[in-house]
């Protein structure tokens, strides 16, 4: 299979007006406050590059000119490079992609429907359910194992998600020596450091902390990834009426000031650096205190914050899991709301599309094919309406005539396909048919596909002896950051 692109973009909740006086706030919030950047290398290349750097308070305001020259230089358009060829992304402002979900903690048991903790063996099968996937285009760890120890886990997961699937793999890191020993896990497979440089396999998500934090260790790995020229999603999480003003447009000034912080010290260490603006952020539950990434305002935030990052000229990432704690009825609404809204605000990645729940804690396996089967139609959606002489078909309407009918005719061969969007786990029949095969609600029809896959579909990308030794290098650097060893900064 080829990965398809699809515009997106239709749908818009700012001006050209709107954009600009954000885009001002964005400049005077740079320059009169800053950005606190726990890191000492970073603050001297800011410091180096013309920005006002209070060492002592790890304080760095970002003159418009600084800003805006480092932007010049990150790319709109580059490849994020699959296994095979099919699987390159090829990314722009235009085109609408998807990523899978993100480190759930828990899972819903496929045989028994119970919630526990994820584990390893849940992040080989999640990954060979997800690689199934017609709709996903950029493979993530869905879950982080809880029966293996937590320091230096990202290289467990890792070499684990490198076994089982052809895509470009969305990774993160535990401080910069993370990302080297990626990239010595990386040479295994693609043979060199240079090599890793022209088509890298795997990008890094370094999240940074509302409001205008940058921590030390996601520093840390974005100074290793630049070096690296490893694409980076620089994130922020922000949490409207918590961590960020409690108005959308507040939350996309600091945002926006956070982010672009972040890519353009990126584009100071390396001009050129492909660079995502990236949010998973959401509102706070007023009654519970509790992270919601499923209201209403969310999908506004999200198609606000894409005309931002395209105003800057910078593809997109948004997303964030949905709120429900199993596949119901709920769980339906509140992802088809989400990825619609994001696939026609031009969301270019839709971030955590994929099987999560529980406001990012739970992982579902009849979700993930669920939420394939929401994604296909919403896509269908985006897809639009082509009009053009085939398609109006006065030819085919004239020919056909008063009373007559179109099944048989070749025009309707022509576009079935591309035309219709076919369901794989959607009931269309009545109600006796239905009841003559079973009678299955939705999530056991998607519990019965996400077995059948899990028994058919078994991926091999890698030689097994490139699996032996990325396995060695990620528990070799599992054991040392166990023992204490992976923290040691890149800039200190």
């Amino acid at each position: 299979m080829a990965i398809r692109s699809l515009q997106g973009g239709q749908f818009k909740v700012l001006t050209d007006d709107q954009m600009e006086r954000i885009h001002l706030a964005v400049l005077e919030l740079l320059e009169d406050v800053g950005v606190r950047v726990e890191h000492r290398q970073a603050l001297e290349i800011f410091a180096d590059n013309g920005c006002r750097v209070d060492f002592d308070k790890q304080i760095v305001k970002v003159p418009e000119h600084v800003l805006m020259a480092a932007l010049s230089n990150a790319p709109s358009r580059f490849t994020l490079y699959g296994k095979k060829p099919e699987y390159d992304v090829r990314v722009n402002v235009d085109d609408v992609y998807t990523i899978g979900g993100s480190s759930a903690l828990s899972v819903l048991d496929l045989d028994d429907g119970h919630r526990r903790p994820a584990t390893l063996n849940d992040l080989v099968d999640f990954t060979r359910l997800l690689d199934a996937m017609e709709n996903l285009h950029i493979m993530h760890a869905i879950v982080v194992p809880q029966d293996i120890p937590q320091p230096g886990f990202d290289r467990i997961l890792w070499a684990t998600v490198m076994k089982n699937t052809y895509r470009n793999y969305y990774s993160q890191g535990q401080w910069g020596v993370s990302i080297r020993d990626q990239v010595e896990m990386a040479k295994v497979i693609q043979g060199s450091e240079d090599e890793i440089r022209r088509h890298p396999l795997f990008t890094v998500v370094l999240c940074m902390m509302s409001p205008l934090i940058h921590s030390a260790e996601r520093v840390d790995e974005l100074i290793e990834c630049a070096k690296y020229g490893i694409p980076v999603y620089v994130e922020v999480d922000a949490q409207c009426g918590s961590t960020a003003p409690i108005t959308i447009a507040g939350t996309l000034v600091e945002e926006c000031a956070n982010v672009l912080t972040g890519i353009a010290l990126t584009q100071m260490i390396n001009p050129g650096n492909p660079c995502i603006f990236s949010i998973a952020s959401g509102i706070m539950n007023m009654n519970t205190g509790d992270y919601c990434g499923a209201g209403p305002e969310v999908g506004l935030l999200h198609v606000a914050t894409a005309q931002m990052a395209h105003f800057y000229g910078l593809p997109f990432q948004g997303g964030t899991g949905i709120d429900s704690t199993v596949p119901d009825a709920q769980a339906g609404y509140e992802r088809a709301i989400q990825v619609l809204t994001n696939g026609l605000g031009g969301t270019n990645f839709i971030h955590l599309s994929f099987g999560m729940m529980e406001q990012m804690l739970l992982a579902s396996y009849e979700q993930v094919v669920i939420d394939n089967e929401i994604l296909g139609a919403a896509f269908r959606v985006v897809q639009g309406v082509e009009v053009n002489e085939d398609t109006i078909a006065l030819d085919v309407i004239k020919e056909v005539g008063i009373g007559g009918n179109y099944l048989s005719h070749e025009h309707t061969v022509k576009y079935l396909r591309p035309h219709y969007w076919f369901p794989k786990v959607t009931n269309r029949e009545t109600w006796g048919p239905w009841m003559a095969a079973g009678g299955k609600d939705m999530r056991e029809r998607a519990k019965d596909r996400a077995k059948e896959i899990l028994a058919t579909h078994h991926p091999k990308p890698l030689t097994d002896e490139q699996e032996r030794e990325i396995d060695r290098i990620a528990k070799a650097a599992q054991e040392k950051a166990v023992a204490g060893g992976a923290y040691s900064m890149s800039g200190r």
